[in-house]
């Protein structure tokens, strides 16, 4: 199942790249066309306004020759000139420039009125006296538009860019291209020279978006050296591409989302199953730690009921200490499996107070000083803590050592002596305790699990230390809910260090 949602999302996201990449290509094609083409619209504008110089000069110097000859008041003159455009038939009719026009015109666009009644002879020298004006004012064109061709070699590539170019119009060029060509975005532009000096930026200039920068060459039939350059960016490309796909980050998102619970629900189900194992396990450890003082209990019970035994004052003041004791230890059994509920339902209530660390550390290598010299041992205490007040719950906090005592205790290596060094130090923010042994150690595939409610380190087939696994879950609950911190040290066949940190009291 999991695979199947990573497989679709994989599929998903390929199909989202792959459309990033297309829409990517088609808008490259369109902003280089577009480019392409204003820069030919340029390139057209340029020739037209050198034609348009060459029209006016050519009609001005006219308009100085017919103003000169209507001075001198040569007739002669100034009939040719008003029949430069006038043909002779060879019947002495002579047709004005507005009746060749009608004459060379198509018959079906000729209005009726205007057919000439004329012989057939008069047609055909009409229409050829016509054909040779046109060739005439052909051959006379084309040197007009020669000399523009020359002039625009010789004379327009000196300029400078700056004065070839009129940007207000080549901005209106690219985005009339753009917009034909279906984009509709901001953008920016510059125009260089050749040699990549920069004679224009558009207002409003930025640099977002500059890793995609597209460039035409302008003036590309020019010498190198005269040509020139335009650079566009857009700022918006990757909103502009990624508008196309938008509709399909809804399923993207549904995916993960399916793909997110799914994994949550399969980690939950492991958890359960781990929490299912430890419960199991918490069930056989409370039912063997429960059946021995239950056992012993019992069996003081028969012996006091069993009419055979001799009961000396000696005898049953022995069967009254084992009940005694046995009874303790299985109330001290069931308050702590209640303590640990209490305290996950939060309503402990704790009756702090101020105490001496130091003073607690030597009662408590007091007390258990018996039980380490019992193995061979020994207990050491290092007081170094100079401000060693701390403000905590006294019966819960003397639990704590308590517990960490036991297990050094409890998991020492029984092939050799166990000694245990308790040492109290403090800087300006804490107060700290540690409680190294030198006992069995802890694996540090165990370390970080250790203190989890019900987890109880492997030992094989062995049970010799009992237990229900809630020690040092206690003991990381009460330190933290005294603002505290505790960490925890070991090399397995070494020893085990557990260092205390609690906050320095303040006045």
């Amino acid at each position: 199942m999991g695979l199947s949602f990573l497989g679709l999302l994989y599929l998903q996201l390929s199909y989202i790249e792959e459309m990033a990449k297309m829409k990517k290509e088609q808008f490259d094609e369109s902003v280089n066309r577009s480019l392409y083409q204003a820069s030919r619209n340029l390139e057209v504008n340029e020739t037209l306004r050198y034609l348009e110089k060459d029209v006016n000069e050519t009609e001005r110097r006219a308009f100085k020759q017919d103003s000169v000859m209507s001075r001198s008041g040569k007739l002669n003159d100034v009939v040719q000139h008003s029949h430069q455009y006038a043909v002779t038939g060879k019947d002495g009719t002579v047709y004005s420039s507005f009746q060749l026009k009608t004459i060379t015109t198509k018959p079906s666009t000729i209005p009726k009125a205007m057919i000439l009644r004329s012989d057939k002879n008069t047609l055909n020298e009409a229409s050829k006296s016509l054909q040779e004006i046109v060739r005439n004012r052909y051959v006379y064109q084309k040197a007009l538009l020669d000399e523009v061709v020359y002039n625009i070699l010789y004379t327009a590539s000196d300029k400078p860019l700056k004065e070839r170019i009129n940007f207000k119009l080549l901005d209106q060029d690219i985005r009339a291209e753009l917009l034909n060509n279906g984009i509709n975005i901001p953008y920016h532009f510059t125009v260089s020279t050749a040699d990549g000096r920069e004679v224009y930026r558009c207002p409003e200039y930025t640099s977002e978006g500059e890793e995609y920068t597209y460039s035409q060459v302008l003036f590309r039939n020019d010498p190198s050296s005269k040509m020139g350059v335009v650079k566009i960016h857009f700022p918006d490309i990757n909103s502009y591409i990624f508008s196309s796909i938008r509709f399909m980050i809804p399923s993207v998102v549904f995916t993960l989302v399916l793909l997110v619970t799914f994994i949550f629900t399969i980690v939950i189900i492991f958890r359960q199953k781990r929490y299912t194992e430890i419960k199991n396990d918490f069930v056989n450890n409370m039912t063997h730690e429960l059946k021995t003082p239950i056992a012993s209990i019992s069996l003081a019970a028969q012996m006091l009921n069993d009419a055979s035994v001799n009961k000396s004052p000696a005898m049953m003041q022995h069967l009254g200490g084992v009940i005694n004791d046995e009874s303790k230890r299985l109330r001290f059994l069931v308050e702590k499996v209640l303590q640990m509920s209490m305290f996950d339902r939060k309503k402990a209530v704790f009756k702090k107070k101020e105490l001496d660390l130091n003073e607690m550390v030597e009662n408590t290598a007091n007390s258990f000083s018996l039980r380490v010299e019992h193995t061979g041992g020994k207990i050491y205490t290092d007081i170094e803590a100079i401000d060693s007040t701390i403000y905590v719950d006294e019966m819960h906090f003397q639990n704590v050592i308590f517990n960490l005592m036991d297990n050094a205790v409890k998991y020492r290596n029984p092939d050799k002596p166990l000694d245990i060094y308790m040492k109290t130090w403090n800087d300006n923010e804490h107060l700290y305790l540690s409680i190294r042994d030198t006992g069995m150690g802890i694996k540090k595939d165990n370390l970080k699990k250790i203190f989890e409610k019900f987890y109880r380190v492997h030992t094989g087939n062995l049970h010799d230390a009992k237990g229900f696994g809630l020690g040092l879950a206690y003991v990381k609950k009460i330190v933290d809910l005294h603002k505290g911190d505790i960490k925890v040290e070991s090399e397995f066949g070494k020893g085990t260090t557990f260092t205390i940190s609690l906050p320095v009291i303040k006045d």
